[in-house]
């Protein structure tokens, strides 16, 4: 289930994140089910809550629209000193396409993200909105091309009612 995509005026939002390079699946996943961690766990070391929900910022695909290059984050308003693999950074306000997507991550019998990124791509086309991207090296590059995780799977174990908004900056802002 999804609404439909529309276009929304964003501010800023700083936060806190990890980079990682990936090359297929499996190295996607492996990042995830690292980096998730180590975020939340540095939260709650230093008492920060989040400001937001935590977030896939895609910074590169390849020329397939797989994932190259990603940063996992956390949106938060504080500027306590980081350490390890931990770095600041800023999705850019500016107009966003959007689209909510309900249900799971991944699945071969229902609409998934996968799907949902093809329909926003789509509408976007349709509707002659550009996206802040630039091809380059056999891929794309975004300035802000973001997946933020609404619903936490450890609270709600049903996939099919799991929440994630998808956000592409336009190349209007």
């Amino acid at each position: 289930m999804r609404n439909q995509p529309r276009i929304e005026e964003r501010a800023a939002s700083p936060y806190i994140g990890i980079h990682a390079r990936v090359a297929g699946e499996a190295e996607f996943r492996r990042a995830v089910d690292r980096g998730f961690p180590e975020l939340f766990g540095w939260l709650g070391e230093n008492d920060v809550a989040p400001a937001g929900p935590p977030f896939i910022r895609y910074l590169q695909l390849d020329a397939h629209d797989e994932p190259t290059e990603i940063e996992l984050g956390v949106p938060v308003a504080s500027d306590r000193p980081l350490d390890g693999r931990l770095h600041r950074g800023v999705i850019p306000a500016g107009r966003y396409a959007t689209l909510l997507h309900v249900g799971p991550y991944n699945s071969a019998t229902v609409p998934d993200l996968a799907a949902a990124r093809t329909e926003l791509l789509r509408w976007a086309d349709e509707h002659d909105i550009e996206l802040d991207g630039s091809k380059a090296d056999g891929g794309t590059s975004f300035r802000a091309c973001v997946e933020h995780y609404i619903t936490d799977p450890r609270s709600e174990p049903d996939s099919s009612k799991w929440q994630t908004e998808l956000a592409y900056l336009t190349a209007e802002s």
